[in-house]
């Protein structure tokens, strides 16, 4: 593959990621209560339980965005 298609593939990528975890990140701001009842009731967890897991996937989300779209394309940028 030429380099700009990779860069443009990687790009791309990025801004998906990016438009879904702030999706998630909006959503689940403004949806918590229920969110964490939800999944309480579904998994047998408790609510502040839940809290901290979706904390921990948020960020863990972040690192995955980092490694896999946007790392790649700025190093596609730089040579």
């Amino acid at each position: 593959m030429a380099q700009e298609t990779l860069s443009a593939f990687f790009g791309w990528l990025t801004v998906l990621h990016i438009g879904l975890f702030t999706l998630s990140a909006v959503l689940l701001m403004l949806m918590q209560n229920w969110v964490a009842r939800l999944h309480a009731r579904t998994f047998g967890l408790a609510p502040a339980d839940v809290s901290l897991t979706v904390y921990r996937w948020l960020g863990t989300y972040k690192i995955v965005i980092l490694a896999t779209a946007l790392g790649p394309w700025l190093a596609l940028q730089l040579v």
